[in-house]
């Protein structure tokens, strides 16, 4: 393979956080009733899936999604395992980090069915934010529904990712990607002033 498709199917079955709207289609004109094309709109939140959130989905001094750097979400990437910790520390930062990688992707393996939405899955601890973007990390990636826990108000891990200028991807699936070098492709909509946006995550060899 050269390509890795790190995207869950986008479906209405496909979990959102809860109190988040869910995937609708709405079918406009359809073929198979006679007309000359099918025709349909979208509903749904824009933390679908795999997504990006912009800094003004979590600080007031945020840009929108529509501002953010797409050059951020292209170019050498590093995929990293962390299994069975609640909370990713920076200390398991370190493999990543020493092999230069500006965006790192963790599979925490704890988010297993995106259809179906479980309140336990691991998320990173401020600090180990802290570390990649001293780093100079670009962007982070992690294979459950936040970088912060489910409970968390405050968002210290979004927090960091503001003060640190770092992006994030939320809800990739890294499942059939095995842990090493690759180049992601993940570009956001450009959705002025919304406050993030689905992406379509790609890995390459």
């Amino acid at each position: 393979m050269n390509y890795w498709d790190i995207s869950p199917l986008i479906s209405p079955r496909l979990a959102v956080w809860p109190g988040d709207t869910p995937l609708s289609r709405e079918i406009l004109v359809d073929i198979s009733k006679g007309e000359n094309i099918d025709l349909s709109t979208l509903r749904a939140t824009v933390h679908i899936g795999a997504h990006t959130d912009a800094p003004h989905h979590y600080h007031r001094d945020g840009v929108g999604i529509h501002a953010v750097d797409i050059e951020t979400y292209i170019g050498p990437c590093f995929v990293h395992t962390v299994e069975n910790k609640p909370m990713i520390m920076p200390s398991d930062c370190s493999i990543p980090l020493a092999s230069g990688a500006k965006r790192i992707l963790f599979r925490t393996n704890s988010f297993p069915n995106p259809d179906v939405f479980n309140q336990d899955f691991a998320a990173f601890h401020p600090d180990a934010i802290a570390a990649m973007g001293q780093a100079g990390v670009v962007l982070v990636g992690i294979d459950t529904p936040s970088v912060d826990p489910f409970s968390s108000k405050d968002l210290r891990s979004h927090q960091n990712l503001f003060k640190y200028k770092m992006a994030n991807l939320e809800g990739i699936v890294l499942t059939n990607a095995a842990d090493g070098h690759y180049e992601l492709i993940a570009l956001p909509l450009r959705l002025e002033g919304f406050d993030a946006s689905p992406v379509r995550a790609i890995l390459r060899r």
